[in-house]
């Protein structure tokens, strides 16, 4: 595989989690906001002001959410967690082949 298309797919990688970045920042509030107003045990256990707090993060991307009973937070919650899968996923997929990438070059 030639260096320059590496690097065109690393880069095509970084953009595909600048998009997830993107649904993620659509998404996660409005699933913080539906928590705040609707669920005051899990505002309690994530913290306030949880956008970007480690524990918030884990409580996502591990499905937390899918234990509460509330088909209007697993829609907010679920888009909110693909994205993120999306985020971290093509930003590990682009530093590979970058990586890859360099040492082709």
């Amino acid at each position: 595989m030639d260096a320059d298309l590496v690097l065109f797919l690393a880069l095509t990688a970084f953009a595909i989690a600048i998009a997830g970045a993107t649904a993620f920042v659509i998404f996660w509030p409005l699933a913080l906001v539906h928590i705040r107003d609707r669920h005051p045990q899990i505002t309690a256990q994530l913290g306030e002001g949880a956008f970007l707090k480690p524990r918030a993060l884990w409580w996502l991307l591990s499905g937390e959410y899918r234990a509460t009973p509330d088909r209007n937070l697993s829609g907010l919650a679920t888009p909110s967690r693909i994205s993120l899968l999306v985020i971290l996923g093509g930003i590990a997929m682009g530093g590979v082949l970058w990586i890859i990438g360099q040492a082709l070059s």
